[in-house]
């Protein structure tokens, strides 16, 4: 059986912990130079994987933007750009989204009621694999790692990350503070309430503190090992 693939998590928040504000455009929490190092967390990831919540948010496209860094993937007999993955339990995502329409092969999870329907709207854009009854995140992960995924680069969103670090499933939190507020309670949050493993006194290692201009990278291992 193929191993499951190397979990990274990536977030950047406001200081009061939110991924965003509630206004119509993105906003813009990380700067310049920690983008790029977002891009070659990209460039070395087998498959990038966000929620269908942040792709109809973002419209974003998911791809490796540094022409080099392409490049190098494909010396390695890599693809240009990671696979790239999304989870939907209802199938709403529309084909318009930028997310079908440029960089590499695409593919969707979902649940078993969704599945015709994912296949039906999606199916020309992307393999399209039911993940159970409800979202099974294991047999994601197992999926994923049949697919030949070594390393994958999560991007979002709350509840994406929420499910995930509750499982236990994340090898490595990658967290960037951002210096602002937002200070609306309908923003979305970084994490929601969860049965995290160990609870309150489960303390993460912490690998590294590096500022980067006004942003602070924050890289855990958060896994809990009893």
């Amino acid at each position: 059986m193929a191993s499951r693939p190397y979990v990274l998590l990536s977030a950047a928040v406001s200081v009061d912990g939110r991924l965003d504000d509630t206004a119509r455009d993105r906003l813009v929490l990380s700067n310049g130079r920690d983008l790029e190092r977002v891009d070659g967390e990209r460039a070395a990831a087998d498959a990038i994987l966000v929620g269908a919540n942040t792709l109809r948010k973002d419209n974003s496209r998911l791809v490796v933007a540094n022409s080099h860094s392409r490049s190098r993937r494909i010396a390695r007999g890599k693809s240009e750009h990671p696979l790239k993955v999304t989870v939907t339990a209802s199938a709403e995502l529309d084909p318009g989204l930028a997310f079908w329409h440029c960089g590499g092969a695409k593919l969707v999870f979902t649940v078993d009621a969704a599945f015709t329907r994912a296949r039906r709207t999606l199916g020309t854009f992307a393999d399209v694999v039911s993940a159970g009854p409800v979202l099974d995140w294991g047999l994601l992960l197992d999926e994923l790692g049949r697919r030949g995924v070594e390393r994958l680069l999560v991007e979002g969103g709350g509840s994406v990350h929420t499910q995930l670090l509750a499982l236990d499933l994340v090898d490595e939190l990658h967290l960037v503070m951002a210096p602002l507020l937002v200070g609306e309670a309908g923003a979305p949050a970084f994490l929601g309430a969860a049965p995290y493993p160990g609870g309150a006194t489960a303390r993460m290692k912490l690998l590294e503190a590096r500022a980067i201009d006004d942003v602070v990278l924050l890289r855990y291992a958060p896994k809990v090992r009893f």
